[in-house]
Formats: C-alpha cells, sequence, structure tokens
C-alpha cells in the first residue's frame, strides 16, 4: 500500500499507524492532516476512494472529498456565533422567539444555547425518518418541532446526532431570512477563506 503525503520531524509514528489502518485494519482509503501550533505536521493519504467497488480501482488523491460527520457540528455552530456576534441572535432567548412552531409540547423553556450545547432535550426523534424524509430540509425540522423533550431543557446533557443539524439549520434559516447554515458557510466562512468545505456538497 502506498502511503502518500509527508509528516514533519518527529512524526513518523503516524505515518506507522496511519500505513497500518490499511495493512492490519482493512482500511479502503483514507487521508489525515495534522496542525500543531499553526502548522501542519501531518499531511498524508493513501488507498481508494471507491465507495460500492471493493476492488478499489480509484486511487485516492490529495484534496479527495470525505466526509468529516460530527466534526460539522463545530463548523456549523459558527454560524450561530457569528450571527450573535452580529446583534442577530441572542443566544439567551427561547429558540421559539425565532421559531414560533418550536414551542409545542414544552419546548418553550428551549434556549438558542441549549441548542448549541446539547442541553435542548431533543437527542432522538420519537419517530425515525426514512432516509428519504431526512434529506428533506422541512421534515427533520418538523418532527423536532413537533415532539416533546426527552428531559427538562438546561437540565441535562446528551449528545444530539442527528437532530442537532436539523435544530441549528432551523434556527439559522429563520434568523437569516430563509438561508440556511449551509449556504450561510459557503458564503460566509468557506468563500472568503477559500476552503475546500461544504455542508450540502454543490452539484459540481
Amino acid at each position: 500500500m502506498n502511503v502518500h503525503g509527508t509528516v514533519a520531524e518527529g512524526f513518523e509514528p503516524v505515518r506507522d499507524a496511519f500505513a497500518r489502518n490499511f495493512t492490519s485494519l482493512g482500511e479502503r482509503g483514507a487521508a489525515v492532516a495534522v496542525y500543531r501550533d499553526g502548522r501542519k505536521v501531518v499531511d498524508l493519504w493513501g488507498g481508494t476512494r471507491d465507495v460500492d467497488d471493493a476492488s478499489g480501482t480509484e486511487p485516492w488523491r490529495r484534496g479527495t472529498a470525505q466526509v468529516v460527520r460530527s466534526a460539522t457540528k463545530g463548523v456549523a455552530a459558527a454560524v450561530p456565533l457569528l450571527l450573535h456576534r452580529r446583534g442577530e441572535l441572542d443566544l439567551d432567548a427561547p429558540v421559539g422567539e425565532y421559531w414560533p412552531e418550536f414551542k409545542a409540547h414544552g419546548k418553550e423553556r428551549v434556549l438558542v444555547r441549549h441548542v448549541l450545547n446539547h442541553r435542548a432535550g431533543l437527542p432522538v426523534l420519537d419517530r425515525p425518518l426514512t432516509p428519504e424524509e431526512a434529506l428533506d430540509p422541512r421534515r427533520g425540522p418538523a418532527a423536532v418541532a413537533a415532539q416533546a423533550p426527552v428531559w427538562e431543557p438546561g437540565t441535562d446533557h446528551g449528545y444530539h446526532a442527528l437532530t442537532y443539524g436539523w435544530l441549528l439549520d432551523e434556527l439559522v434559516r429563520r434568523v437569516s431570512g430563509g438561508r440556511g447554515a449551509g449556504q450561510w458557510i459557503a458564503d460566509e466562512i468557506a468563500g472568503p477563506l477559500g476552503l475546500d468545505l461544504w455542508v450540502g456538497l454543490p452539484a459540481a
């Protein structure tokens, strides 16, 4: 297996561990970058990028797009925080102040900050959505808005793995006149910084 890229002196064990992912752990394609004190010290990639073809014929290249899963939450959280800094969103306001339908079933006490810190009491849906429903930008937020919290908002913590995106995106849409978090990130974070980062892939 060819591992491409570079590591700074002292980070060779990272290259070795990365290579073991392929030789011992069944990894098919991956990349890793590590920054220390603002300097890139690891930049590695290898394997194939094929999703459906187990034979793996298309090589992973520098810049191959990758799903970053829950790391997206940190980027997405920058949107309401920037809106707050601009005076457009109050972190201590009830979510229902911006999203009136959300107030149903005891959620009038859910604050914006509860959404951001996974304390809203909505870590799961009462009825899971089908994949098709989950991809509809209106169905997820509507499902979350229609249910009661699992605990008293603000009193406990539970990772909102799937509901976080719907909560945050709909809140951003309500505050910014319909522009969702993905478009907001494209326009005001990724675009100006020249990042190859998308929350919702563009057609290209």
